[in-house]
């Protein structure tokens, strides 16, 4: 079957970073039968940039970027067994994000490998976090397309390990998982409202209502806004059993 992504049109070689591409395919620990598929996901947008039928991977970004969205999703389920989606969600970010991606891309050298335009080399792009994260997600969907998920599900395992051990004791912000809750079931963001203050100024409490779209608003109280906030936005988390409850006293 021929591949969804033809290879480079402008160039003989395999690539035009300053290692060659056989290095970056030890790293990853895949052979690949289309090397056509990593070429494009070394080739950065500003290298062909003016050059008729010039590809570069943004459109492998954007299918790297979904596959370790599911495999991450998979290993967070794996790994915490018992946590709740509260917990999962803010980690699941924290592995998706830019800076896990550059950190593993920097891991494999991958900036190494990278063809880029004269004047982003010399800036120094190799090492440019973006970059790297955007080129690491666009060498995923190669790994995808050229061996399956697999594949792209061993690179990740053997990559993201110790990024996975890091948010085993990450706590959980109520706000933000909150936040991701309602984006994840297409409803607007929640809405706090501070329904009452009192207290003096070195002692003050506050109240503050939380109302997510087709859900029975809480109020709950703190020292400060930001904590009534938070303790609004736990007590809701945990009716939705999105958290656990605290245990009684």
């Amino acid at each position: 079957m021929d591949s969804p992504i033809q290879p480079l049109l402008w160039s003989g070689q395999l690539n035009d970073g300053v290692q060659p591409v056989s290095g970056l395919e030890r790293a990853l620990d895949h052979r690949f039968r289309d090397v056509g598929l990593l070429n494009v996901a070394l080739t950065h947008a500003g290298h062909g940039h003016g050059r008729v039928g010039a590809i570069d991977n943004e459109r492998l970004e954007f299918l790297g970027d979904r596959v370790l969205g599911l495999v991450v999703a998979h290993l967070l389920i794996e790994r915490f067994p018992n946590a709740h989606e509260g917990e999962l969600g803010p980690r699941h970010t924290a592995l998706v994000r830019r800076e896990a991606l550059a950190e593993v891309a920097s891991s494999i050298d991958l900036g190494s490998y990278l063809a880029l335009a004269a004047a982003d080399a010399s800036a120094g792009g190799r090492s440019q976090p973006k970059l790297l994260a955007d080129a690491c997600e666009a060498v995923i969907a190669a790994l995808y397309l050229d061996g399956g998920l697999e594949a792209a599900r061993q690179f990740i395992v053997r990559r993201w390990d110790g990024l996975l051990n890091k948010v085993a004791t990450m706590p959980v912000e109520p706000k933000t998982a909150l936040q991701e809750w309602a984006q994840g079931h297409g409803k607007p963001l929640p809405v706090y409202t501070v329904v009452r203050s009192t207290g003096s100024a070195h002692a003050p409490e506050f109240e503050v209502q939380v109302e997510v779209n087709g859900l029975e608003p809480v109020v709950a109280g703190g020292p400060s806004k930001r904590a009534a906030e938070k303790a609004a936005a736990t007590i809701l988390l945990q009716r939705l059993g999105v958290l656990a409850a605290e245990p009684s006293t």
